[in-house]
């Protein structure tokens, strides 16, 4: 349970009512006893609370309450003994003072409740107000944690999706989709359960636009995404995945601002949103416009083989043509060579190393001239 309450004004208080109990027991030498319950400040059983018991000799004994909230010591001689309860909201002990006479006798019942109730009912309030609220946040994240674990799931499904056979993409498809619902629920639920003020909120955004753009859900992504940089405008990685989706549905103008902004924020980290706009402007055949975030990108990390293949494809595209004769001659633009080059050393055995040695064999027949007489590429010499 939490600490809602300053303990030591709460220890105080409950120990004014009650240090002064005391309990009488029949007499019967050596078979004296006390026992009892323990209700906690919510009106539940206190399980497995310290109890300890000392006599007027000093003899201290120790105990817990059971899954019921009970407890009891038996075979006390007779005599005056101190109950003490150490309650993990109370920075004092709780004392009751018992005088033992024998086994029999009303059991030793202590309700927090009600002692709060009745001893202070402002504090038993807030109390109350402040548990509810320790519910609904156990609950918000209980919501938050099962949401991930299926985002997980939906990551995992859509890696399966994109290698599945022809005959099974529409039930791997089906199966994203579902996910990716059931993701949302959840993120949806522990977002009830925030605070209106949380300063977390932006993380219920941005995870639920990974859900949505797992799914290709694209609308629903933008709006997630852009709920979560209004939430939290310096968080790059929210832009870039902003900026990924809006690439995505053609809005080209809106995603180059994305980018921008996530690499305006994190500048050691911005060959990430240069990369992804140049992949975006290429999928969408506007290499020329692609070399400069390339070239942004290479120039911020020049180790990543798959941006110099791209910067190499991009620049061949952007290459100028003139026709003289009958042929068309081919100028390319400078680094182009280079570029591919750099992608065959970073990788020399890997995809992109051998898509940039095809990306070579191309040019060097290209930049020989084109035949328009019968549109074949002229053999090197």
């Amino acid at each position: 349970m939490l600490k809602f309450f300053k303990a030591n004004a709460l220890a105080v208080l409950l120990a004014l009512g009650l240090a002064s109990i005391t309990v009488p027991r029949a007499s019967a030498q050596n078979e004296g006893k006390i026992s009892g319950s323990i209700i906690d400040f919510d009106g539940k059983p206190w399980a497995s609370l310290p109890v300890k018991i000392k006599s007027d000799q000093g003899a201290i004994t120790e105990t817990k309450t059971d899954d019921a909230g009970k407890f009891q010591f038996v075979g006390l001689k007779n005599g005056k003994f101190t109950v003490t309860i150490q309650a993990p909201q109370m920075a004092n002990p709780f004392e009751i003072a018992v005088d033992v006479h024998g086994a029999d006798g009303a059991p030793l019942n202590v309700n927090f409740k009600e002692i709060l109730e009745k001893q202070n009912p402002e504090a038993a309030a807030e109390y109350k107000k402040r548990q509810e609220a320790q519910q609904k946040f156990t609950g918000m994240k209980e919501h938050f944690q099962k949401a991930v674990a299926l985002l997980e799931q939906e990551r995992t499904a859509k890696a399966d999706q994109l290698k599945a056979p022809a005959d099974q993409r529409d039930a791997a498809k089906a199966k994203v989709l579902d996910l990716s619902n059931q993701a949302v629920a959840e993120f949806q639920e522990a977002q009830k359960a925030a605070p209106e003020k949380d300063p977390n909120l932006h993380l219920f955004w941005a995870r639920m636009g990974e859900a949505y753009d797992l799914a290709g859900r694209n609308d629903e992504a933008i709006n997630a995404y852009q709920q979560a940089v209004t939430l939290k405008p310096d968080n790059a990685g929210y832009y870039n995945n902003l900026g990924n989706v809006l690439a995505r549905v053609g809005k080209i103008d809106e995603a180059r601002a994305a980018y921008t902004k996530s690499a305006e924020l994190d500048p050691p980290g911005a060959a990430l949103a240069w990369r992804n706009f140049g992949i975006s402007l290429y999928q969408a055949q506007r290499m020329q416009e692609a070399v400069e975030p390339l070239k942004k990108a290479t120039d911020i990390d020049p180790k990543s083989a798959q941006t110099w293949y791209l910067l190499g494809a991009c620049l061949v595209a952007s290459a100028d043509y003139k026709q003289v004769g009958d042929k068309m001659e081919v100028t390319l633009k400078p680094g182009t060579v280079e570029a591919y080059q750099k992608a065959i050393e970073l990788d020399p055995n890997g995809p992109w190393g051998k898509q940039a040695k095809e990306g070579l064999d191309q040019v060097q027949q290209i930049t020989g001239g084109i035949d328009m007489k019968t549109g074949a590429k002229k053999k090197k010499s």
